[in-house]
């Protein structure tokens, strides 16, 4: 064997290992990050929001703008406190994960498939959540919180590219099903988001008729 050589099991060896890919994406990974910060921005403003309304009743908040965009209105609701205690507190925890997930993936930290899976679930749960808030919202408690509704948007969103990471990799053999909704996957939450705009119009229309 010359010198400097690499031994034939070594690079028997190299030969049958896989091609170390990125399995986030900058754009992704980018996200990931920026999304759990927006979220845990607005989740902290609504803690202290709420603090402030149970400090003082008679505290409005910064983002109660008129009738309708009103955070005051939907925060003393039952269902602002789901679970016996302010919502805005499983966002803080729920988007606090997402930050650690997003600074270590713009890192290129390879992080295990199952934790991008957890990740995954824990959105989607997320997710049928912001879904259950959108329906009281509008036809329970007739006013919307614009910080939850940043909540929404960037919830929606970061589902679509987490799945799009767990996806990623096995996309080559999943079915033609899978690989059309993963092309589509934008256009898709385009008429998610046109959806939702199109019932908050219907729901508050005779309000808004009254601005033009």
């Amino acid at each position: 064997m010359c010198p400097g050589s690499t031994p034939p099991s070594l690079l028997a060896l190299r030969e049958a290992s896989p091609v170390t890919r990125e399995r986030v994406p900058a754009l992704s990974a980018w996200w990931v990050l920026i999304a759990g910060l927006i979220g845990l921005l607005c989740s902290m403003t609504l803690t202290v929001e709420k603090i402030d309304i149970l400090a003082d009743p008679g505290y409005v908040p910064s983002c109660n703008i008129n009738p309708i965009l009103s955070c005051g209105s939907v925060m003393v609701t039952p269902q602002a406190s789901l679970l016996s205690f302010p919502n805005p507190l499983l966002g803080i925890a729920g988007f606090a994960v997402v930050v650690v997930a997003g600074v270590l993936a713009v890192a290129k930290v390879d992080l295990p498939q199952w934790f991008w899976i957890g990740l995954g679930a824990g959105v989607l749960v997320g997710t049928v959540f912001v879904h259950w808030l959108i329906f009281q919202s509008l036809y329970r408690i007739g006013a919307l919180c614009p910080y939850c509704m940043v909540v929404w948007a960037v919830t929606i969103t970061l589902l679509v590219v987490v799945a799009s990471i767990v996806v990623r990799p096995s996309l080559q053999g999943s079915g033609a099903a899978v690989r059309v909704l993963f092309g589509w996957r934008w256009s898709i939450v385009t008429l998610w988001f046109t959806a939702v705009f199109l019932l908050i119009m219907v729901r508050f229309w005779d309000y808004w008729s009254t601005l033009l």
